[in-house]
């Protein structure tokens, strides 16, 4: 060993520091080289394996080999193997930058295992809080914004009001608006979460902030990521989150609108896109399965929304990703817009309005003076225009469920044009766009797994098919104005016909290999007749409705009676002679909500339990269901020919 450092120490004195300086630089360049290749767990495994070896053989090589170099003064071949294992070292950090600065992006889309939880008390805009005011409050002790937060928030300002406590929003709103309590505790997103009623369309204007509460809490809304592995059948729920701005609110509240089931199978590359109307009136899962419109569950977070869908569907979610879609915005931008096939509207008044051939909304700040428009047909659509058409519903007599439509056909080409990638820039631009306006809770793991998938599409789509064949669904539907007997308010939900769901039921088993079913490989169709791809559900109008308490006024005793056994109703009848001259349960009430009903015979008295205050039923178009509003209205102006007092009894 002496003999070998007598040997160095008459080598090229700067040839041996670079030696050393390599030597070390190397090392430590390395190690972050083989950590950021370790994150990418499940992308091109044996080529990083092989690069590990080929370079922890160059390190060794490059120590021996110039060792003998430097005491055999062979400078050249020394220089030569210094200055490529300088570009290597520089591989190491421009590689290592670039691995951490991506995956850093994408684990931003993972859910948080902290959220920062705001409540606020409102009141209306001419009232103030004062000692004497009452203050509603929601029931569920687990409400993180509308009762944990709510006390804190008490304690904090030292408020001696007296508490009244409701079980649900729509029950505590109509409250405030009635002026039975003089402030409410809501969520900060109330506005976004309530406004899509008619009766509560200007909360914004007129509602005001009191107080405001905030506290960083573990996340109480999160769902487990599966361990289910993506080489195999999966499902995802997609939620919309509508907002202002850019980023997604922290809070565990928000509207849903848009909810979109999809379930894949990596093997086949075959998809399903089932869109849930946001009308839908279904059992929610996590308010003692009470009925009401599907959007509502997103009041109690995302938690209730997955377990409502998971209920409705029999199908199990796997993951789920929360969308803001002033956020998508950007990621069209960042693929350089879409190809869409943009529908013609077909809503009289829409067309006359801004002229055949013509698809306008207002823009991504809800702005109605700037519209952004766009013509009809295959279109290349940039972000504004893309936001704008998954918004549209008024031009179109289906509505919300031709929005729907539009959302899966926006999906399929964002899907298709993530493929066309071609550079680490176009890459990073769509990270930068989805990082701070997606959240899921599937692990980084799992999302870098996603490589393998996207890799067979491509190869898929080079041999020339289709890079993944998506099957579209269509839930039927009819008009169901339901009652509200907490709020005194109609709804304008939707009801759906069951045969219709099995159907897309069965066809999401049968993708995720719970079901098998025989696969139909042939069809025929008429040349003279344009060829139209099968939907599932469209068209299945069977199986057994919604039923609403119908008004009985100048019915008989017998046709209630006989109403009451066919629906499952116990009717009591008061008074020996005469017609129906009143009834204990507001006519539009959901029959599976009640177990009995009392229906007044004659003139003779009858009091009732619960106030006698008429509903409003005032629609201007602006967030029904255009193709119902028609039914809408003859089924109100039935009702109200005689406002009836109500009783609950659930």
């Amino acid at each position: 060993m002496k003999v070998l450092f007598n040997k160095l120490k008459k080598s090229n004195r700067v040839l041996l520091i670079f030696y050393v300086l390599c030597i070390i630089g190397y090392s430590i360049g390395f190690a972050f080289f083989i950590r950021s290749l370790l994150s990418l767990q499940g992308i091109e495994t044996v080529l990083r394996i092989v690069l590990i070896c080929f370079f922890s053989i160059w390190l060794l090589v490059f120590i021996m080999w110039n060792l003998i170099n430097l005491i055999l003064k062979k400078n050249k071949t020394l220089i030569v193997t210094i200055i490529i294992t300088i570009i290597f070292i520089a591989i190491f950090g421009f590689s290592s930058f670039f691995v951490d600065k991506m995956y850093n992006k994408i684990e931003k889309l993972t859910i948080s295992d902290y959220t920062t939880y705001t409540t606020y008390l409102i009141a209306m805009n001419d009232k103030n809080i004062e000692k004497s005011s009452k203050l509603g409050m929601i029931k569920n002790d687990n409400d993180i914004e509308g009762n944990i937060l709510a006390k804190e928030l008490i304690k904090k300002e030292k408020l001696k009001n007296e508490i009244v406590y409701y079980e649900d929003y729509y029950e505590m709103l109509n409250a405030l608006y009635k002026n039975d309590v003089d402030g409410i505790f809501v969520s900060s997103n109330y506005v976004i979460l309530f406004a899509n009623e008619e009766a509560y369309k200007n909360i914004d204007t007129e509602t005001k902030v009191i107080y405001e509460y905030s506290k960083k809490m573990k996340t109480q809304d999160m769902m487990a990521s599966s361990n289910k592995k993506l080489n195999e059948p999966f499902s995802v729920l997609v939620m919309g989150v509508d907002s202002q701005k850019e980023g997604l609110n922290a809070n565990s509240a928000f509207n849903g609108d848009t909810l979109i089931l999809i379930t894949f199978n990596p093997k086949t590359l075959t998809a399903t896109m089932f869109s849930i109307p946001r009308d839908s009136y279904v059992p929610i899962a996590c308010n003692h399965n009470a009925y009401n419109k599907i959007n509502s569950s997103a009041a109690y977070g995302t938690s209730c929304v997955v377990s409502t869908i998971e209920q409705l569907t029999d199908i199990k979610i796997d993951y789920y990703a929360k969308i803001n879609f002033r956020g998508f915005i950007d990621l069209v931008e960042a693929l350089d817009g879409i190809d869409v096939d943009v529908e013609q509207p077909d809503y009289d008044y829409y067309v006359k309005q801004h002229g055949y051939g013509k698809l306008c909304e207002s823009n991504s700040l809800r702005d109605t003076t700037n519209l952004v428009c766009m013509d009809t047909g295959w279109q290349h659509l940039n972000g504004e225009q893309a936001l704008a058409y998954a918004r549209n519903r008024h031009g179109f007599l289906e509505s919300d469920l031709a929005r729907n439509r539009h959302q899966q056909q926006i999906v399929e080409s964002i899907s298709k044009k993530v493929l066309t990638l071609k550079s680490f820039e176009s890459f990073e631009n769509v990270l930068d766009a989805i990082s701070e306006n997606i959240a899921t809770n599937m692990s980084t793991k799992q999302i870098l797994s996603f490589y393998d998938i996207l890799k067979n599409m491509l190869n898929s789509s080079l041999k020339g098919n289709d890079f993944v064949t998506i099957h579209k669904t269509y839930l039927e539907h009819y008009s169901l104005p339901v009652y509200l007997q907490n709020a005194y308010m109609y709804t304008s939900a939707l009801g759906h016909y069951p045969d219709s769901l099995e159907a897309i039921k069965e066809l999401m088993k049968v993708n995720l290999e719970i079901e098998e079913k025989e696969i139909i490989k042939t069809f025929s169709y008429n040349y003279g007749e344009q060829y139209e791809a099968n939907v599932t559900g469209k068209g299945i109008t069977t199986g057994n409705k919604l039923q609403l308490v119908p008004d009985f006024t100048g019915s008989s005793a017998e046709y209630a009676r006989s109403w009451g056994a066919s629906n499952g109703v116990n009717v009591i009848v008061n008074g020996t002679s005469g017609v129906i001259t009143n009834q204990s349960i507001h006519s539009g009430v959901l029959v599976k909500s009640i177990s009995s009903i009392t229906v007044q015979l004659g003139t003779e008295s009858y009091t009732p339990e619960i106030n006698n205050d008429t509903p409003s039923t005032e629609n201007n178009g602006e967030d029904e269901n255009v193709s119902s509003n028609n039914d809408d209205k003859d089924l109100e102006d039935n009702v109200l020919q005689d406002v009836l007092p109500t009783n609950s009894e659930e």
